[in-house]
């Protein structure tokens, strides 16, 4: 039986993949596909973006929490994360889970600072421009798949090594694409419940249409390059290119007036994990 500091890593593993399968059975089953060597770092990173999420997104504020004490609250988070990540330990467990995930895959502060920064923004900023929109996605979503992408080429290594350029830019895209879809998604919600637009389309920015060629295109782009990643997670990326490639049609083919959120019905989900589980190329990629 684990003792001491190896039982205390394996509660705050264990409290990560609670979080993730609590709020995401999309997610959770796309973590299923991905081979042990990196399976729990990608749920201890996708634990903490969860929790920083839950203080912007209305939890914390539901819980009495006034505007101020939800920035202080989230610059709290980001000052403990940090601090983890330098010193290997925190009381907090999802935060014990990631730091140990950063320092084993060399996940730094220029990924953890620009996360938070955009987590902020969701407390100052109602409606964006094109500029403030590509900063945004790139702290929110971007810099998640960079965290990913450290962890699939680096969990398990003796040293961390520095990703190829076209493996970046492709986790950044299939970021940015994902973080659009769910924009479009939630577009009602967003204005409606949190008073929101992080696309302009209210405001004579892009059109529906603009945003949706652009998704396709970063997720073309991110196909390209799922080949190159390690085998242990090409079948878990391609499976979660697949859903929200699935969406992205959908969402193409949906009358936006309805304000119905669009979703993948479940058999759609398990044929598309099947398909990647047999070792398919992702949709719409050149092969």
């Amino acid at each position: 039986m684990s003792t001491g500091l190896d039982l205390y890593n394996r509660a705050a593993q264990e409290a990560a993949a609670t979080v993730i399968s609590a709020y995401s059975t999309s997610f959770a089953l796309a973590c299923r596909l991905l081979g042990p060597r990196v399976r729990p770092h990608v749920r201890n990173v996708y634990a903490l973006v969860r929790i920083a999420d839950e203080i912007v997104d209305g939890p914390a504020a539901e819980a009495g929490l006034a505007p101020e004490t939800l920035r202080r609250v989230l610059d709290e988070l980001e000052a403990e994360t940090l601090t983890a990540v330098t010193r290997g330990f925190s009381s907090n467990l999802v935060v014990h889970a990631f730091c140990r995930t950063a320092r084993e895959t060399g996940i730094g502060a220029d990924l953890v600072r620009p996360f938070f920064a955009s987590m902020r923004t969701d407390l100052e900023v109602t409606a964006h421009d094109a500029g403030s929109h590509d900063a945004y996605v790139y702290g929110s979503a971007e810099v998640v798949g960079l965290m990913c992408l450290q962890v699939f080429v680096n969990a398990g290594a003796t040293t961390a090594a520095t990703p190829a350029p076209e493996l970046v830019d492709g986790a950044r895209r299939l970021g940015a694409a994902f973080q659009d879809v769910n924009f479009l998604r939630d577009l009602s919600h967003d204005a409606d419940a949190l008073g929101r637009d992080y696309l302009g389309l209210r405001e004579g920015g892009d059109s529906r249409i603009a945003v949706l060629n652009r998704i396709d295109a970063d997720l073309a782009a991110a196909a390209a390059v799922v080949p190159q990643l390690p085998a242990d997670c090409r079948r878990a990326v391609t499976a979660a290119h697949d859903l929200f490639g699935s969406l992205a049609r959908r969402l193409r083919a949906e009358d936006p007036r309805t304000g119905v959120r669009v979703r993948v019905p479940d058999p759609v989900k398990a044929t598309l994990a099947a398909r990647a589980m047999l070792g398919f190329a992702p949709k719409g990629a050149r092969t």
